[in-house]
Parts: structure tokens; C-alpha cells; sequence
């Protein structure tokens, strides 16, 4: 009897430690009041979103948002591309973070490496320092998300990391892939680089600590996700989660939105004009939502939630990705 008393003590104990320690890692995924305030300003903010006829189009070709004393949401102009990907931006004392460049080439059409110029002499000018050493980076290797890289590469105290397989591990150091996290330093800014494949095999997502902001490309954003390899993918998603369950995480931040504003509606591939888009920022219970789908799924299968939708990739897009690739290897 003593025996039982002892074991059911013991396993409620154990029982209200892991709730206690569930409880404890949610807390950390809630923004303080300051960046609760900041988040609602990317929540509410309505993005240029393309004309009907985008001849008659006078929105720049690049929106710069600014998020806080020295981080920028960027967006293209969807009448230079229906993509219309977001870029961000984020600046330390010594270097300042691209990630992504967009998809378009042409400098006059899409001046991305002008616009990140002016914000570097910006800040170089506030601060009374140095120009500061661009570093651009890729959430992965579609073509959408590296369209202005040549505007980059030659230029001075610049540094383009290249999409390819080789190039992105090297400058990484990755050594155990998908597993690993490696920390990159751009002067007092502490940023985590996390691999995510599965939409895509080089995709990483990025963990800003100032602003408690997850990057995460394609992998995860208000939008229809293609999903290339659903095993690794699922991988990532929990990885995802389990790193937002110890983290504080004020907004999971995607390269898209292709969602509408009502619940499951999204706006289909090509469309030029998205007047009434979904908010950009998803969060860690949006995370826990679609992890959840995906773990009860035994075979790779299409998702629709009320934020995103996830579908697999057919056999006849996987070719030609995979054909694609080889090109950029």
C-alpha cells in the first residue's frame, strides 16, 4: 500500500513538472508589451499589392517598411512580379543582413542594391560610423528569392552567399545538417540560422533576437506551400516548433502572402492585384496548428488550414525542380 502511495506521489509529481515546464516554454513564444506593440503595426499594415492594370500602376517598384530603429520589411512591387516577395533587412553595428534579394535582375526596374545602400549611408550617418558590410543571404534557392543578386556581387565590403548547396554549408560551417544551428554575430545582433528543408532542400529559416522575429522563406508562410520532400519537411516543422517552444518569438515571418482575409481563401498563382491579403505575420500557435496536421499524416497529403494552405509537390514539378537545381549546383 505504502509502495502505491509512493508511486502515485511520484508520478503526479513528475505529471505537474511537465506541465509546469510546458507552461514555462509557452510563456517564452509571448512578446513582451514593447514588441506587442511593434507587431501590431506589421499585423495591421497593408502592403502595396499589385492594380488590376498594372499599367496604370505608380506604387515603387520596393516598399521599405521599418520595423524598429534598424529593421526593414521589404517588399516588390507585384506588377514587376505576381511573386511579390518580401525581403528583410536586418542591421547590426558591423553588418547589415539581406535575406533574400527579390525577383527581378534588372537595376532599373528593381533597384534593390540601391535601396539597401541608402540604408546603410542612413545609418552610417546617425550613428557617426562606418558604412557597414552587407552579407546577403537566401532563404532558399528558388529563383523568386535571388533575382537581384548580380546587383550585389563585385560590389565593395559585399559578400553574396550563393544559393548552391556547397557554397551555403561552407559559409555556414554546417557539419551536421538538418540537425545543427549555427549562430551568426553582425555586430551586438545576435541572429540563428536553422535548416528547414523540405519545400526546398537548402532552405533555412533565420531567428533575429532583437526583434524575436522567425524568417522563414517558403517553408512556412499565409500561403499555398509546395512541399518537395513531405519527410523533411514534417522534420522541420517540429524542429520549428520545438525551437519557438524555447524561444521567445513575437511573429513567424514568411517571402509571401497569397492568402485572401477570409478564413481558407487564397489568390491563385499569377495574380497581379491582391487587395484583400491576409496579415504577413503567422504565429508559433499558427506553427503548432500545422505541425500537429502533419504528424498525423502517413503519407504525403494535402492540408488546408484557415491561414495556409500545404500541399505536396507533383512528380512533374519535383523534375523540373530537380533539374533547375542542378543548374545552380
Amino acid at each position: 500500500m505504502k509502495n502505491t502511495v509512493l508511486i502515485t506521489i511520484l508520478l503526479t509529481f513528475s505529471l505537474v513538472s511537465k506541465v509546469q515546464a510546458h507552461e514555462s516554454n509557452q510563456t517564452k513564444s509571448i512578446p513582451n508589451e514593447s514588441s506587442a506593440h511593434l507587431l501590431a503595426s506589421l499585423q495591421q499594415k497593408q502592403w502595396i499589392h499589385g492594380s488590376q492594370d498594372c499599367k496604370t500602376n505608380k506604387d515603387p517598384a520596393i516598399e521599405v517598411f521599418q520595423y524598429d530603429e534598424s529593421s526593414y520589411v521589404l517588399r516588390q512591387n507585384k506588377c514587376l512580379s505576381y511573386e511579390a516577395p518580401f525581403i528583410y533587412v536586418l542591421i547590426g553595428d558591423e553588418k547589415i543582413l539581406v535575406v533574400d534579394t527579390g525577383a527581378t535582375e534588372d537595376v532599373k526596374e528593381f533597384p534593390l542594391y540601391k535601396t539597401i545602400q541608402s540604408l546603410n549611408k542612413k545609418h552610417a550617418t546617425q550613428d557617426n560610423k562606418h558604412e557597414r558590410e552587407i552579407l546577403v543571404v537566401h532563404s532558399h534557392s528558388h529563383s523568386d528569392h535571388y533575382g537581384a543578386d548580380a546587383q550585389f556581387i563585385g560590389k565593395s565590403n559585399t559578400t553574396v552567399v550563393s544559393t548552391n548547396n556547397t557554397a551555403m554549408k561552407d559559409f555556414f560551417a554546417f557539419k551536421e545538417w538538418p540537425t545543427q544551428q549555427i549562430k551568426l554575430d553582425l555586430g551586438g545582433r545576435s541572429i540563428t540560422i536553422l535548416p528547414t528543408p523540405g519545400h526546398q532542400e537548402e532552405a533555412i529559416s533565420i531567428y533575429d533576437a532583437q526583434t524575436q522575429w522567425l524568417l522563414t522563406g517558403d517553408t512556412f508562410y499565409p500561403g499555398y506551400v509546395y512541399v518537395k520532400d513531405w519527410h523533411d519537411y514534417k522534420n522541420s516543422i517540429a524542429r520549428l516548433l520545438e525551437f519557438t517552444d524555447n524561444h521567445t518569438v513575437s511573429a513567424i515571418l514568411g517571402a509571401h502572402i497569397e492568402m485572401t482575409n477570409k478564413a481558407g481563401e487564397y489568390y491563385d498563382v499569377g495574380t497581379i492585384y491582391q487587395p484583400d491579403e491576409s496579415p504577413l505575420p503567422l504565429m508559433p500557435i499558427d506553427l503548432a496548428t500545422l505541425n500537429t496536421k502533419l504528424q498525423q499524416t502517413h503519407k504525403p497529403t494535402k492540408i488546408a488550414l484557415n491561414n495556409m494552405i500545404v500541399e505536396p509537390l507533383g512528380s512533374l514539378p519535383t523534375l523540373i525542380s530537380n533539374i533547375a537545381r542542378w543548374f545552380v549546383q
